[in-house]
């Protein structure tokens, strides 16, 4: 019986597997708020150190960024030494007992945290389901939970178009990211990237506040999600062939991402976008208010849809939903793939 329950754990406790399981935790709970979260518990030590650097700093470009590094050692470097050791004490056989997998159930769910597909989905179903009861003002609520912008006088255009982009952008950072950094890494470095993202949407703004101290952490994001942003345009464009059946959307979505990914002010954000614009055929990006300050952002891809009404636009909307699945089942399989080949004999 022992060595039955020995080859039980030494299979369960294989990092795809592992994956495979978070990756079905996720899909079946997302992130219900009454569990402890780590992303929360990155956000207030954020929280506590930048308090506790800004106390004592001058307001001196110099000075900022040199605060803003600080800071952005002391949270990648606790985080991955962190969930270093955690990973370390909790995938252990001495004594093989009922902890050891209650240890593997812990570290499953620690994995799923990285992962943000149900959240995702979820958030911008909800949306979808608001346009289309015509319930504008509950619509521009839910869509508050996913992104940045002003949504206050969104129209029903603005709001589908916004939640696109959400889809797109957080396929990257919520989905394909997180299971690029685990193949390379593992639980350390997956959960290492999402405390460098949210140090990024906590800080990494261009403003009077965070234009020097959150510099650091924004380049830092850039840097970690110039592969991932690539790998999950490629993705799409793939996943977009598939649910239209067409090899000429898939050839869109790639020729859009090629040429208008550059587009977007951010390095990466642009990169998804652009592939789902292409798969879509709708126009994104334009100008978008944030805090009250319009910014003319460029727009993206060719609208093919246009005249055909705003009906149509709440189709394409549904329709990158499945998209993003495909994204993030390829994504799922892919670093399986990785994870099997590195422990293969």
């Amino acid at each position: 019986m022992f060595e039955t329950n020995i080859d039980i754990y030494s299979l369960l406790s294989r990092p795809y597997i592992l994956l495979i399981l978070a990756f079905l935790l996720d899909l079946c709970i997302g992130d219900p708020l009454w569990l402890p979260h780590p992303v929360r518990g990155i956000g207030w030590f954020t929280t506590k150190i930048e308090g506790l650097l800004k106390s004592k700093m001058q307001k001196k470009e110099k000075i900022e960024r040199l605060s803003g590094i600080f800071l952005v050692v002391t949270i990648v470097g606790f985080t991955y030494v962190l969930f270093y050791i955690l990973n370390s004490s909790l995938l252990f056989t001495r004594s093989l007992s009922l902890i050891n997998f209650l240890s593997l159930l812990v570290i499953v769910y620690l994995i799923s945290t990285t992962i943000a597909t149900k959240g995702l989905i979820d958030s911008a179903c909800v949306v979808i389901k608001h346009v289309r009861d015509k319930n504008i003002e509950d619509a521009r609520k839910g869509l508050n939970h996913i992104v940045g912008r002003d949504t206050e006088k969104l129209d029903e255009r603005g709001i589908l178009k916004a939640t696109i982009e959400s889809l797109a952008e957080n396929a990257s950072d919520g989905i394909i990211a997180p299971l690029f950094y685990f193949a390379i890494g593992g639980l350390p470095l997956a959960m290492t990237y999402k405390a460098i993202n949210t140090m990024d949407s906590m800080v990494g703004y261009k403003n009077d506040r965070y234009r020097y101290f959150g510099w650091a952490a924004a380049k830092l994001d850039d840097i970690v999600n110039y592969l991932p942003a690539r790998i999950t345009g490629i993705l799409i464009a793939v996943s977009s062939t598939i649910v239209y059946r067409s090899l000429s959307t898939g050839h869109s979505s790639m020729k859009i991402m090629l040429s208008d990914g550059k587009k977007h002010p951010s390095p990466n954000s642009g990169v998804p976008e652009a592939a789902m614009s292409g798969a879509l055929g709708i126009m994104l990006g334009g100008p978008l208010s944030y805090g009250g300050i319009v910014i003319n952002k460029p727009y993206i891809g060719i609208n093919r849809s246009e005249g055909e009404g705003q009906n149509i636009f709440l189709i394409l909307t549904e329709k990158a939903i499945p998209i993003l699945k495909l994204t993030a089942a390829f994504g799922l399989v892919i670093t399986v793939m990785c994870q099997y080949i590195r422990v293969m004999p």
